[in-house]
């Protein structure tokens, strides 16, 4: 039975599985997109988004650049609407991630790419959005409408959406597989108790969110919502730069949520655990070996490995939730954050 007291931002990021396993279904839209893809080889990809879906775009690069071996990066927009540059992009693959796809300077870069030479394929909530029409190629995320301020479930559709259109792109059956499994996963890491965190959180005049490689965009989205939800200064970070700065600022009152995946960035966010819980730091650890087996990896409970691409999409679920139960323990209206609005109106 649902829950009728419960926060729109809760209702939706349990309804997180249910929207993956959505998206998964949309096969026909699938393949036309990753036909078309196949048939143009870009040499370039740039992504393109704001805030969450822009996070979304970070994690494709990194599976852009280390599954099919092409160079990745960021669009500027400002590039575009405030200089009114018109760069050569033919051979781009343009990709813009937005869950509302209605954001103008979406819209007006995606409409001059393509202009300019680009393959543009949208990553959007809404299939009838303006961004949709501006690209010549939609793949919609099916999640279902997203009321609180907050984007979560939307975020984790993103997400596997670039998932998805590498592993097929590259051939990677692994991926592939994982992929189709997450809706099942995502249920089982929406089970795992980061209330430690969640009560730090709470008490806490600042946070750190670090990770490397896959887990990047996740860090950066977790943060984001810790500012966003909990009006609580917070700073996403790669776990390798971590050292440089921001390290200088931690104290045992600004808790620090590293996220490690089981791949050749695990031991450096290892050391980085061993470090500042040494010097007295509150240091949650996800991922690593399977916790409730008595492991020595995560101080926070999780599923054990799985694949290293897919292990931080996954732990958005109880970041989110715990976000969620820290802003009502604050106090806080987590569906309606001040100053913000769901559509981000920029040019």
């Amino acid at each position: 039975m649902e829950d009728t007291d419960a926060t729109l931002m809760l209702r939706e990021v349990l309804e997180i599985p249910a929207a993956s396993e959505r998206l998964l279904a949309q096969r026909a839209a699938f393949a036309s997109v990753v036909e078309r893809l196949r048939r143009e080889e870009p040499r370039v990809l740039v992504a393109c988004g704001r805030g969450s879906s822009g996070h979304a775009g970070l994690y494709l690069r990194y599976l852009a650049e280390t599954r099919l071996g092409l160079l990745a990066c960021s669009a500027a927009p400002s590039v575009f609407t405030a200089y009114r540059s018109r760069p050569d992009m033919r051979g781009v693959l343009y990709v813009v991630v937005s869950q509302s796809g209605r954001s103008p300077d979406l819209v007006a870069t995606t409409e001059a790419a393509r202009a300019l030479g680009a393959t543009t394929l949208a990553i959007v909530n809404d299939e009838s959005s303006p961004v949709a029409s501006a690209a010549e190629l939609v793949l919609p995320l099916a999640a279902g409408a997203e009321r609180s301020v907050a984007a979560t479930k939307t975020v984790v559709a993103s997400m596997i959406a670039c998932a998805q259109i590498v592993a097929a792109l590259a051939g990677d059956g692994p991926l592939a597989a994982a992929v189709s499994r997450m809706p099942e996963r995502l249920a089982s890491a929406l089970a795992c108790d980061w209330s430690a965190w969640s009560e730090a959180l709470a008490a806490a005049p600042g946070a750190f969110v670090a990770a490397r490689g896959y887990g990047l965009g996740s860090a950066r989205e977790i943060a984001l919502k810790l500012l966003e939800v909990l009006r609580l200064p917070a700073i996403g970070h790669s776990a390798a730069e971590f050292r440089h700065g921001p390290r200088s600022a931690v104290t045992p009152a600004t808790p620090v949520l590293l996220l490690r995946q089981p791949d050749a960035t695990a031991g450096g966010l290892d050391e980085l655990a061993r470090d500042l819980r040494s010097a007295g730091g509150a240091v949650f650890l996800a991922g690593g070996p399977d916790f409730l087996a008595g492991g020595k990896g995560g101080t926070l409970p999780w599923l054990g490995d799985g694949h290293p691409a897919l292990d931080p999409v996954a732990m958005l679920a109880p970041a989110y939730r715990a976000i969620e139960a820290a802003a009502r323990r604050k106090g806080l209206d987590p569906d309606s954050p001040p100053h913000l609005t769901k559509v981000t109106r920029t040019l």
